[in-house]
């Protein structure tokens, strides 16, 4: 249903990496998601005054703030569709991942609700009865739950949204919840135990689990997390398809929303070659990646002695030294400056934040180890964080 409605009502549908057409997709679920959850609000609350089940009624509950998580998730896809505007020059884009937080509060908070009454029904349980008609609407909600979970997980990676992400997960509660209350209606049915509060306190456990995870999720994001590997991979692809560009490093993505991507990164380039030309190359790599990748790019031009062969072969002995220490360190900007007394090795290390050694440690034996090489080298060393690790 929703790729028919997406083909009729959403213009350029396949183009699900312009902002418009995320906005679409956002909206467009977030309407469908608050009609069925208001439909299934009312078959399950119909079903839990006829059954006296605490399960049910609290299930139709849960149904009923998923239609305003619904709405939430409409409401946040519309805010952050909003042009950048003086006061927010990078758009509004990141109230995408708050509209997922906020969902995710509002699964944690019906999980603790389910969770306090189900204790109540424990300590004080009561007689339910049990019907064709409650059994037919609990089996109707939880297919129409695994639909919605799937098109929402399935919308969600199609557009990459944490805000679909976090709906598909509460879709995914809710219909194993749904089937967790269709099975102790059936068991207390046909044998007569009190089990419904115990069902309800399971059901209210997982939607807890389900909400936390969410959140972290969605809070990751939000914090600053690394870019996803095939984003830094077509990043380098797109860089160094140039001949003129011999490596880069220094790469830095900045997310402010889906759509709303920053990046800058330094690029190495031959120091003996022509400035203008070089220059005109970065320009082009910088439109390439706006085009390719929809991100505005700043790149900086390190010039590499790529053609001294005392500088390279120098090169390699320090990396040499580096990968000694561990094979997960890399270094860039390797220039030599001579003195008449002494000569100064100058380069970068790039540490990744899973490195065990310290900072400092690194530092002193890598001086040591360059000093030692000859007793002239002096090792100016310079220590990166890879953000992309």
């Amino acid at each position: 249903m929703i790729s028919f409605l997406a083909r009729l009502f959403i213009k350029n549908h396949r183009e699900t990496e312009r902002p418009e057409v995320r906005q679409a997709y956002g909206v467009l679920c977030g309407a469908v998601g608050i009609g069925l959850n208001a439909v299934l609000f009312l078959g399950k609350f119909f079903a839990g005054l006829l059954s006296n089940s605490i399960a049910i009624t609290a299930d139709a509950f849960n149904n009923l703030s998923d239609a305003g998580s619904s709405l939430i998730t409409l409401v946040g896809f519309k805010m952050a569709g909003q042009k950048p505007d003086p006061g927010h020059p990078f758009g509004h884009g990141r109230i995408e991942y708050l509209t997922g937080l906020f969902v995710s509060l509002l699964i944690i908070l019906m999980g603790f609700e389910l969770v306090t009454s189900s204790f109540d029904k424990i300590l004080h349980p009561e007689d339910t009865s049990f019907t064709p008609v409650v059994a037919g609407i609990l089996i109707a909600s939880i297919l129409v739950k695994f639909y919605m979970y799937l098109y929402n997980r399935g919308t969600g990676k199609k557009i990459d949204s944490a805000a679909m992400a976090a709906t598909a997960t509460d879709s995914f509660s809710d219909m194993l919840s749904t089937a967790v209350v269709l099975a102790a209606a059936l068991i207390g049915h046909f044998s007569g135990l009190h089990i419904d509060g115990f069902c309800g306190l399971l059901v209210g456990l997982f939607i807890l689990t389900a909400g936390l995870r969410s959140a972290g999720e969605t809070i990751s994001p939000l914090l600053g997390q690394p870019p996803q590997k095939e984003f830094v991979d077509k990043i380098g692809h797109i860089v160094l398809s140039h001949e003129e560009i011999l490596g880069l490093h220094d790469l830095i993505v900045h997310d402010y929303g889906p759509g709303r991507t920053m990046i800058s990164l330094h690029a190495e380039v031959p120091a003996s070659g022509d400035l203008l030309h070089l220059h005109d190359t970065i320009d082009n790599i910088e439109r390439e990646l706006k085009k390719e990748l929809h991100c505005e790019a700043v790149i900086h031009m390190d010039p590499v002695m790529n053609d001294d062969a005392e500088t390279q072969e120098l090169k390699e002995a320090v990396t040499g030294l580096l990968h000694q220490l561990d094979p997960a360190l890399n270094l860039h900007d390797f220039r030599i400056v001579k003195g008449p007394t002494h000569t100064n090795i100058i380069f970068d290390i790039l540490v990744p934040f899973t490195e065990k050694l310290g900072d400092e440690e690194i530092l002193s034996r890598m001086q040591e180890a360059v000093h030692n090489l000859d007793s002239r080298y002096y090792a100016v060393i310079n220590i990166d964080k890879d953000y992309n690790s």
